[in-house]
């Protein structure tokens, strides 16, 4: 009776011990998919803040006097930059947001030009804009998706019992701030 005790206990713990260990490397498993996927964010905003000065060189040969613009623009891109190098999700909102703003008052600008808006170069830029605008929807879409599913885990039993152990915790959604839920409003 005595070796059977020992051996039952011996099982539970091995299975215990397994399930430990399979649980905290699926929680640090989504945590790190969560991390990639937000750095997926940030490689398509240095791609955006990237064409930017490509852009404002073509719309500043038509408009030069619009230097408030240029210099919106400007910060806007060291503002994505800085927003890149920490993990703070909500502070890359922000910076995507005033880029999105700055962006859109050069485009609004090029718009009192009819002969800018014809350049090739300017389509092309504009193309090539709109293509990483998909891309980064997808990526804040992506990092949504696996912060769902991170934070899905993190709070259900019996993952939740692990995530001290794993240290992983739950993630905020990457939302657009309020004022940019709308596309936004230029004017001069």
């Amino acid at each position: 009776m005595g070796a059977t005790l020992v051996a039952v206990i011996g099982v539970i713990i091995t299975i215990v011990l397994a399930f430990t260990i399979v649980a905290f490397n699926k929680l640090r498993q989504l945590d790190v998919e969560t991390e990639e996927a937000l750095g997926g964010i940030d490689v398509q905003l240095t791609r955006r803040a990237d064409l930017v000065p490509n852009l404002v060189n073509t719309v500043k040969g038509y408009a030069g006097h619009e230097k408030a613009i240029f210099e919106e623009v400007t910060a806007a891109r060291t503002g994505v930059a800085k927003a890149a190098a920490s993990h703070d999700v909500d502070q890359k909102a922000q910076a995507e947001a005033r880029l999105d703003r700055a962006i859109g008052n050069v485009i609004a600008v090029a718009e009192n030009y009819p002969d800018l808006k014809a350049s090739a170069n300017f389509l092309q830029l504009q193309d090539q804009l709109a293509d990483t605008e998909n891309q980064v929807a997808f990526a804040r879409q992506y990092y949504n998706d696996a912060v769902a599913t991170l934070n899905k885990k993190v709070v259900t039993i019996p993952w939740m019992f692990f995530t001290g152990i794993a240290g992983v915790h739950k993630r905020p959604f990457y939302a657009a701030p309020e004022a940019h839920q709308a596309p936004p409003q230029v004017q001069f």
